[in-house]
C-alpha cells in the first residue's frame, strides 16, 4: 500500500496544512481545523472507516475544539479584554501621587505606589506637591494638582 493514499497519512498531512496556515493567517480558527484532521488521523490509524465517517469525525472534532477552547486561548494568548483594561485604569484614576521633582515644561516624576512615573501638568507642581492622576497614557500620568 502507498503510504500517501492511507487516509491516516492524508488527514495529517491537511491537519499540519492547516495548523501552518493559522500561522499566516491568525485567528484562532483555522487551529482547530488542524486538530480535527489529527484526531481524524488518529482514528484513521487505529481503524479502517469510510470517508463519511471521516468528514464527520472532522467537522465534530473541529467543531467542539472551537467552540469549547478558542474564547479560553484567545484570551490567554492574545491579551487582556476591554473589561480587565478598564479595570486596570481604576486602579490609577482618581488616585493621589507625589511629586518627586519640581515640574518644568509641564512634565516631571511622581511616585505612585512606590513606582516613579513619567507625568504631565498643565500647571506648575512643586517637588512634594501631591497630585491626582486624571489619566494615564502609555507609562504618562496626567495629573492636576491636589
Amino acid at each position: 500500500m502507498d503510504i500517501l493514499s492511507d487516509p491516516a497519512v492524508i488527514w495529517f498531512l491537511v491537519g499540519l496544512g492547516l495548523l501552518l496556515l493559522e500561522l499566516a493567517l491568525p485567528g484562532l480558527v483555522i487551529l482547530f481545523f488542524g486538530a480535527g484532521a489529527w484526531v481524524t488521523a488518529i482514528v484513521c490509524a487505529i481503524t479502517d472507516i469510510n470517508l463519511n465517517w471521516q468528514i464527520l469525525i472532522f467537522l465534530v472534532a473541529s467543531l467542539i475544539g472551537l467552540v469549547l477552547l478558542r474564547k479560553y486561548l484567545k484570551k490567554r494568548f492574545f491579551g487582556r479584554t476591554d473589561k480587565e483594561i478598564e479595570d486596570q485604569l481604576e486602579e490609577f484614576i482618581g488616585k493621589k501621587a507625589k511629586a518627586i521633582d519640581d515640574f518644568k515644561d509641564g512634565s516631571g516624576k511622581v511616585e505612585f505606589k512606590g513606582t516613579r512615573w513619567s507625568a504631565r501638568c498643565d500647571k506648575p507642581v512643586k517637588k512634594g506637591a501631591w497630585v491626582t492622576i486624571q489619566s494615564k497614557e502609555s507609562l504618562i500620568f496626567t495629573v492636576k494638582p491636589s
